[in-house]
């Protein structure tokens, strides 16, 4: 006679046996989803990846600072000071 497979799991939280029926699945119980949304929310849980600077790995902002030029408004080809509109004065 062949077995029929039930799908169960443990709560997370407090490690109860839970049907994949039960409403609360894979919790046993709001109050387990809860704890584990805090510890979340807080930090308790991290999805880590390796630290790297992204200078480092050769990634750069900006593409001049790649080939060492300096950056800054002396540098910026696509603003020239006679296309700015006059400032007007606040009263």
């Amino acid at each position: 006679m062949p077995h029929k497979r039930v799908l169960s799991l443990r709560c997370p939280t407090c490690k109860k046996l839970v049907l994949r029926s039960d409403p609360e699945f894979p919790f046993c119980s709001g109050r387990c989803r809860l704890i584990d949304l805090g510890k979340w929310a807080s930090g308790g849980y991290v999805i880590s990846t390796p630290i790297t600077d992204p200078e480092e790995a050769g990634f750069h902002s900006d593409p001049r600072a790649a080939n060492g030029e300096k950056q800054g408004p002396s540098q910026r080809d696509d603003v020239v000071s006679g296309d700015l509109p006059p400032r007007r004065k606040l009263q």
